[in-house]
């Protein structure tokens, strides 16, 4: 067992050596896996920014309420009277009398792209006073807070990115209405940075929604306070309404979209991956092709034909190492942080954020790798191994 072990480190540790003698053949392997890689984990990456930017928007103390039925605030819809039977449930934060707890409105306005100068649905949210203590993560990191009663509203940061007309100062022109800019808010990178706020009864008036709302927006006592607050309200007989922790109706909005780039991720690397195989398979043929005479040697000096499929398998897998940690490296560089926006199919708005290349994306990638180096090394490590001894000696 030890000679096995150490005819095959032995083997191996010459194989790795002599890589950089044939650069050439070694770096159309390495290229293709890097290449493969890099597509991998950037497509990849869109899934997890998508993901973080909506899961980063809720809170477990958070409780959103909507109509029974509704998929999304899109579809829902509350009277002003049942958010005020709302507001009364137990289990709800309260500051003195006053319950923490935001009805709000959710339109959608056309706005064009900074980057395309195309239209885009963006989402314009009515909020009440509250909604800044329901929302302790938003802050104002420019301008100032808008005056409830006008048409002063203020603007996500990734919303300010991504579409135009939307720097303090500036007026956005939607149907007959105009709402001023008046400053720039951030909500720890989550989904509401897509969008722009306003006061919730102006909009009802701009809009004609009446004494309605679409969805409350309620914060807990704390986390465990969510069944006592949402078995008080389904359970009354003057509301008809569903209650959701924030967390759970976020990860609902972002598993349709995440799970279709994931698939198409998985998809074009397997298709990238076969090429790369095969380009793994040529350079390991021409490997043990231009080393015959020397894998003969070793068989007939009593080294075993295992030792040498180990050996050609561990050089392609090296190959495939360096390939993936290049690609990886190159993902991160080029697309971590890159800010974007995309539609939100549930609610047909754009939705602002970042692609993610997380540490788990890059481990992925590197595991694809291996596997590309290992399945290109495995036929070549077989030829090698039964290679004929006689006439692999004779060749020059």
């Amino acid at each position: 067992m030890f000679n096995w072990i150490s005819q095959t480190l032995a083997i191996t540790a010459l194989n790795l050596r002599t890589i950089p003698q044939r650069l050439g053949s070694s770096g159309v392997a390495i290229i293709g896996i890097a290449g493969v890689v890099v597509v991998f984990v950037s497509v990849l990456s869109i899934a997890a920014g998508f993901s973080a930017a909506m899961e980063g928007a809720g809170s477990e103390s958070r409780a959103l309420v909507m109509r029974t039925g509704a998929d999304s605030e899109m579809t829902s819809g509350i009277g002003g009277a049942s958010a005020t039977i709302i507001k009364e449930a137990p289990g709800l934060r309260r500051d003195g009398q006053s319950a923490i707890a935001s009805a709000e409105l959710f339109v959608i306005i056309d706005l064009p792209k900074i980057s395309t100068g195309t239209p885009a649905n963006v989402p314009l949210r009515g909020v009440e006073p509250t909604a800044f203590q329901v929302r302790g993560e938003v802050k104002i990191v420019e301008g100032r807070q808008f005056t409830f009663g006008t048409n002063e509203v203020i603007v996500g940061r990734g919303a300010r990115g991504q579409f135009a007309g939307l720097t303090v100062g500036s007026t956005v022109q939607s149907g007959k209405a105009t709402w001023q800019v008046v400053g720039v808010f951030s909500a720890a990178g989550g989904a509401a940075e897509t969008e722009i706020w306003v006061d919730s009864r102006v909009l009802q008036g701009i809009y004609n929604r009446g004494n309605s709302y679409q969805t409350v927006l309620a914060q807990l006592d704390s986390a465990a306070s969510f069944d006592t607050f949402r078995d008080w309200l389904t359970t009354n007989p003057q509301l008809n309404v569903q209650v959701r922790r924030e967390t759970e109706y976020y990860a609902a909005q972002s598993r349709a979209l995440s799970a279709l780039i994931r698939g198409v991720g998985f998809g074009i690397a397997g298709l990238m991956g076969l090429g790369a195989i095969f380009g793994a398979v040529l350079t390991m043929y021409t490997a043990v092709s231009t080393r015959s005479r020397e894998i003969a040697t070793l068989r007939a000096l009593g080294f075993n034909s295992t030792s040498v499929v180990v050996s050609v398998l561990a050089e392609s897998m090296a190959l495939g190492l360096i390939g993936g940690a290049i690609g990886g490296l190159g993902a991160y560089v080029a697309f971590n942080g890159y800010q974007t926006s995309t539609m939100n199919f549930q609610t047909f708005s754009q939705v602002a954020f970042a692609f993610l290349v997380t540490p788990e994306l890059l481990m992925t990638g590197l595991f694809y790798a291996l596997v590309i180096g290992l399945v290109g090394g495995l036929l070549p490590a077989v030829r090698a191994a039964r290679l004929p001894i006689p006439s692999a000696l004779r060749e020059l």
